[in-house]
């Protein structure tokens, strides 16, 4: 088994969770480098890596990704940047050599995540976009019964994500909450969400019409957005979600309902089953007093568990030649609909899918 190099390009608010999957994933790769301008952040990542081994290690810092890829020749970068530096980053990255594993969401166009794609094809490497919430034991579950048909037809599906998000937490960082480098609740919070919702319906999204706002937040995109979304079944799904929820994170909600099943995961990030009933669940013997578990705990961030088994899908595909779970065009999807909420928003009009990437204008008006 190949013990692959990793460096992780970004070290701010998100990048202990790669810190965390790395270490968990350490028998089969090792970090060899942290990059970011503030090279006080890269140090501290490098710090709590070398603390999670029993023999330390020796991590170089840089602030420069160019000369970390020129000098470190990584086998795997992890990118954990501000969302609008994804792409040239990325790219950078797959035309070095190396294979990528890509915070969400992917991109802010579908100009920039055609790109990506492209360059993983034409590089021969791998592209995973870090949708974790997949990876999720109950999430996990309830697509295992999609694909063996116990749903039935699907009917319609609703994401809820209900958070908060205050002005501190804007303030921060400058970059969050603006149109060039993150978009709003619906691109940063809400698009784990929107990604399960379009997994789980099956089939692809084709007509989207939304609403977004900016109730209270001091940003330039939405605090606020709510939006229907046709997929190619006939199914319908509804997305609502907010970062004003008073006065702390209430909890993200997947309800899955088809002809002969209905599912509904909660808790703070999607990680509880709170209904599983199924036509057939005498039979197949999962019956929900079986399935439920009411000693299930949150997550201690609604960033989840995640992370760790999506790494290990990605070395997994690396060993076996094969996709990742979640890779280039699967995270497409997510970001295709929320521009299109966007697009929606803007021109008070439904849009349909696929977009022409050259007409898509993310700016929302509220």
């Amino acid at each position: 088994m190949k013990n692959e190099k990793i460096v992780l390009i970004g070290c701010g608010r998100i990048s202990s969770k790669h810190i965390e999957a790395a270490l968990a994933n350490k028998e089969r790769l090792r970090l060899v480098a942290c990059c970011d301008p503030i090279q006080d952040r890269a140090q501290r990542r490098a710090q709590e890596y070398g603390a999670g081994l029993s023999s330390g290690s020796d991590i170089t810092v840089y602030a420069d990704y160019h000369e970390m890829l020129a000098k470190e020749k990584p086998d795997i970068c992890s990118i954990a940047t501000e969302s609008g530096y994804h792409p040239r980053i990325a790219i950078d990255c797959l035309e070095a050599g190396s294979h990528v594993i890509c915070e969400k969401p992917m991109a802010l166009s579908t100009r920039d995540a055609d790109a990506m794609i492209d360059s993983a094809q034409r590089n021969n490497r791998k592209l995973a976009v870090c949708f974790q919430n997949r990876f999720n034991a109950p999430v996990q579950r309830a697509r295992a019964a999609l694909e063996a048909g116990r749903f039935g037809k699907m009917l319609h599906g609703m994401i809820q994500v209900r958070w908060n998000r205050d002005a501190d937490y804007y303030a921060q960082a400058p970059w969050r909450g603006t149109w060039a480098l993150d978009g709003g609740t619906l691109m940063n919070q809400c698009t784990h969400g929107i990604d399960l919702l379009q997994w789980m319906m099956g089939e692809d999204a084709v007509r989207v019409q939304a609403a977004t706002r900016r109730f209270l937040r001091p940003i330039e995109a939405e605090d606020f957005g709510a939006a229907i979304v046709e997929f190619a079944s006939g199914a319908v799904g509804i997305i609502e979600g907010s970062a004003d929820v008073f006065p702390k994170n209430l909890s993200e909600t997947l309800s899955l309902f088809g002809e002969h099943g209905t599912v509904v995961i909660g808790g703070l990030a999607v990680n509880k089953i709170e209904t599983w009933r199924f036509a057939d669940s005498q039979t197949v013997g999962d019956t929900e007093e079986k399935v439920l578990d009411p000693t299930a705990k949150d997550p201690p961030t609604v960033y989840g568990f995640g992370h760790t088994a999506l790494y290990a899908d990605f070395l997994d595909a690396l060993e076996q030649d094969r996709e990742p779970l979640v890779n280039g065009d699967a995270g497409k999807k997510a970001l295709e609909i929320i521009l299109a909420i966007y697009k929606s928003q803007k021109t008070g009009q439904p849009v349909t899918l696929p977009l022409d990437f050259t007409t898509l204008e993310m700016k929302g008006s509220f």
